[in-house]
């Protein structure tokens, strides 16, 4: 197949896909739950304004948001969803109401016949949709507005420091005060009571509620819909026809003839200049935030056992949950990017030869960008968190509440200028190689695409207001989260890795090209309506389920495949000697193609068809599959890419073989025993709990605080400790590449050379 039409394909597949997402954003904003003014009784008594909801959110978002609990599913897991947790309680008071009407003591005390007409008549009261578009009004029944009360009574202790909910406080890791004014307090409960009320209440017309019956608990008649197990079916008729397509076109466009590597290593004559010398401090802050990374993820996971304290300590009053679990999601993002960004500074003057005017200057001052940023933002969430910024500042200094998109609006701004920064830098060198033409000519474009991709469509997250629906928040924040870092970072990698196994001589460059382009099409012909899978209950249109199942199934990671010819080619070559200087980058890429198939396909697919997500969404599957995926795929890619560089870096550095040993198998092993021995269990135990019983018992503190949880989690001490190992083995490898300093001509092979450029 020529590149031509690979490119032609991909241009209209990007181009009819994305016209698709922004026609879905355009039904999502038109069809999305209401925020009305009021919500009045019956007889006229206001319970709660739009104003209440919508600075009840800006509460929400201070304390940390998505960090704790989580709202229609996507958040944290220690804290119950607060949807699902809501929804069930007011259920239960606005029974008790009526049970108590009958002279009964509370609903639970009624014979079994007078308990199924309550609840019979509960379902038929509190689904109905008295929303009046005309007065802008949610009008109640005195009875549920009294339930209602009870709630809020129970949240207003509970974000408080009521000594009665110490206990529970602790289960869901909750410090005390955690929101200290008792107004605020309020408006949170009202802006929960509309997430609840969205999940329940029918839409107009439909006899589906405005989050498609979720979450399920049979006791208000949210159960899942009939087209939940229509469109999983079709999702998984597109899997198979998806792996039938891509297995006949890989049997009969295979090139299995063999061909002779290099005599000398090609990677070796590449002139080291001044701006690649400088992209090895972005390597060091990788490590850096890797470790912290590491340390606040114990931190975190150990409140799940003791609550508020670490170890005794009372850390909570100083790094409570919420904040911890923030910077564990953040960092994680961060240093996997940097990785990848200083390589995207280093491989750009590697590719064209080319060394602009000031390149050094701007990835130093980008360099310095970075860290005012990681700084400033984290200050920023600190006094946030601590509810000493004020909510007048929160949205642009401090905590917007948005797992993996926390950073104030400043920050953001901040980083997307940053981006455009590293886009200039890296641009300006790959600009000229395209010019040059060749044989790498296609990859380098896609590479340069690719680069204008990740520096464009951060943007996504700036798409969003302060008071912009949560609908609407959720639909551009999964632009960043699944576009941003899953996809054109993803297209990024894979070139690099198609440019270095192409330049190495594992893989012809005509083959790479077409392989890369092809691999590209196959992932965002998936990829991008498949964000479409994160959307199905955030008060979306059915449409978004039947698109986003569709399509999410057609997600084949490229890098796997490519990785799986790597690896063939490698391991045919070993005799040759050169090779043994790129064993363990090419391995870490082995190890991505392993957690491709296993965390983002198998543990994957396990979540995304609608109907298990319906069950599954918020369990410990979830972060089952984000681990697995996250860093098995994308932080083991970044730790391959940084090796790569730090081999042309310090081309005369001796390698110790037996700590990137450590370092390699360490970071496999702890991240399987994590997902096998805590997450795994525990993610099934909460599923079978949710069918059972209902997702909010599955989430709740009854469940999470039982001896089996406890003993679950810590069965990740076993695991953590050894991936930490790794991390530690990574981090003194790299310490010692520069000190102190052991550089040997030993260490390339006969035949092969480095060139450094004139230091500056």
């Amino acid at each position: 197949m020529s590149t031509r039409k690979l490119w032609a394909g991909l241009a209209v597949l990007l181009a009819a896909s994305f016209a698709v997402l922004l026609w879905v954003g355009s039904e999502i904003h038109r069809q999305m739950p209401p925020i009305p003014a009021t919500v009045t009784t019956t007889d006229g008594r206001v319970v709660f304004t739009r104003s209440d909801i919508e600075t009840g959110r800006q509460v929400w978002q201070s304390i940390g948001g998505q960090q704790l609990g989580s709202i229609w599913g996507h958040g944290a897991y220690v804290a119950p969803d607060w949807t699902a947790d809501w929804l069930h309680r007011e259920a239960i008071a606005w029974l008790d109401l009526m049970a108590r009407e009958r002279g009964a003591a509370d609903h639970a005390a009624l014979d079994e016949e007078s308990r199924a007409a309550l609840q019979a008549r509960l379902r038929t009261q509190i689904r109905v949709n008295t929303f009046d578009a005309d007065r802008d009004t949610v009008t109640i029944a005195p009875e549920r507005a009294a339930a209602i009360a009870t709630v809020a009574a129970h949240y207003n202790s509970l974000f408080g420091s009521d000594p009665a909910l110490l206990e529970l406080r602790k289960g869901y890791a909750m410090k005390n005060d955690t929101v200290p004014d008792a107004g605020h307090r309020q408006e949170l409960a009202a802006f929960v009571w509309w997430t609840a009320w969205s999940a329940v209440t029918q839409r107009p017309g439909q006899d589906i509620s405005f989050t498609a019956n979720w979450p399920f608990d049979p006791l208000v008649g949210n159960e899942p819909p009939s087209h939940l197990l229509l469109w999983t079916v079709f999702s998984v008729l597109f899997l198979i026809a998806g792996i039938a397509l891509l297995g006949w076109y890989y049997a009969t466009h295979r090139e299995d003839h063999a061909f002779r590597l290099p005599a000398t290593d090609p990677l070796a004559d590449i002139k080291v200049t001044p701006s690649m010398r400088a992209s090895a401090k972005y390597f060091w802050v990788v490590i850096a935030l890797f470790l912290v990374q590491i340390l606040l993820g114990a931190i975190t996971a150990h409140y799940q056992v003791e609550g508020h304290d670490f170890y005794g300590i009372n850390l909570s009053e100083v790094l409570p949950y919420s904040l911890t679990r923030t910077w564990h999601t953040q960092l994680a993002v961060l240093w996997i990017a940097t990785a990848w960004l200083g390589m995207g500074l280093y491989i750009g003057p590697a590719i064209s030869g080319h060394e602009p005017r000031f390149q050094r200057l701007g990835v130093n001052v980008l360099w310095v960008c970075l860290l005012i940023i990681v700084v400033g933002a984290f200050a920023g969430q600190w006094f946030a968190v601590m509810q000493k910024l004020g909510l007048a500042n929160n949205f642009w200094f401090g905590h917007q509440g948005w797992e993996y998109v926390d950073l104030g609006r400043f920050w953001q701004w901040f980083l997307f200028l940053g981006l455009g920064i590293w886009l200039t830098l890296v641009g300006r060198c790959l600009v000229p190689a395209i010019r040059k033409g060749g044989e790498m000519k296609s990859i380098t474009t896609l590479l340069f695409l690719s680069t204008v991709a990740i520096g464009l469509f951060y943007g996504a997250g700036l798409m969003w207001g302060e008071h912009t629906h949560l609908s609407m928040v959720e639909y551009w924040r999964w632009w960043v989260v699944h576009l941003w870092v899953e996809g054109f970072f993803e297209v990024f990698a894979t070139a690099v890795i198609a440019f270095l196994f192409a330049k190495l001589g594992l893989i012809r460059a005509s083959l790479a090209t077409v392989a890369v382009l092809f691999a590209t099409i196959v992932f965002m012909a998936g990829g991008v309506l498949g964000t479409l899978h994160h959307l199905y209950f955030s008060g979306t249109p059915t449409a978004v389920i039947a698109i986003g199942a569709s399509f999410s199934a057609l997600e084949v990671v490229p890098l796997a495949l490519i990785g799986f010819e790597a690896y063939h080619q490698w391991s045919m070559q070993k005799a040759t000697p050169w090779m043994a200087r790129y064993k363990w980058p090419i391995l870490f890429f082995v190890a991505v193609a392993f957690w491709n198939l296993v965390g983002a396909g198998l543990f994957g697919f396990l979540i995304n068809p609608p109907l298990p997500l319906y069950y599954m969404q918020g369990l410990n599957l979830t972060p089952l599959h984000g681990h697995t995926a996250l860093f098995g795929v994308y932080g083991m890619l970044g730790v391959g890419l940084m090796l790569f560089c730090l081999r042309g870096i310090k081309p005369h550095a001796v390698w110790n073989e037996g700590v990137l040993k450590t370092c390699f198998w360490s970071l496999n092993i702890g991240l399987t025993l994590m997902a096998a021995l805590t997450l795994l269990p525990m993610g099934i135990i909460q599923l079978a709990s949710a069918l059972e019983h209902g997702y909010w018992y599955a989430r709740s503190a009854e469940l999470m605080q039982q001896p089996i949880i406890q003993l679950l989690v810590w069965l990740r001490v076993p695991g953590d400790t050894i991936f930490s190992v790794g991390a530690l083995a990574l981090a003194w490898f790299v310490i010692r590449l520069w000190w102190p300093a052991r550089e040997s001509a030993e260490s390339l092979p006969s035949g092969a050379s480095a060139r450094a450029a004139p230091r500056d």
